[in-house]
């Protein structure tokens, strides 16, 4: 397991959305935008699946994934991590109580296990 810099938490938490990469067992990749990509603490990401069927059917089957956050200056981090999709818990909670505000329920949150990063 990886830890976040602090370079690269500052940066993930300017940068919106993320792009996140997954790919099921026939290898066909998806790519999906995530506004809610967020650090949760050294070690792990998050972000909310608001409707992303592919994104998670695709992590249901394999949980590896690879995020990018960047920047209009091209700084980046990049990410690559072991996915775990949540639809109940206090995780799951807290993101149902945050985005019930905008009148919206995230269908399922996602927690990464940061496996390698780098960023620039």
């Amino acid at each position: 397991m990886a830890k976040l810099s602090e370079a690269a938490k500052k940066l993930i938490g300017e940068i919106h959305p993320a792009l996140i990469a997954t790919a099921g067992k026939s290898g066909k990749p998806n790519v999906s935008a995530k506004g809610s990509f967020r650090v949760l603490d050294d070690e792990h990401v998050v972000f909310n699946d608001m409707n992303s069927p592919r994104t998670v059917a695709n992590l249901l089957e394999n949980p590896q994934v690879s995020i990018i956050c960047l920047n209009a200056n091209r700084q980046s981090c990049r990410i690559w991590g072991t996915a775990e999709v949540l639809d109940s818990g206090p995780l799951f909670d807290e993101a149902v109580a945050a985005m019930a505000a905008r009148n919206m329920k995230p269908r399922h949150v996602v927690k990464v296990r940061v496996d390698d990063v780098e960023h620039s």
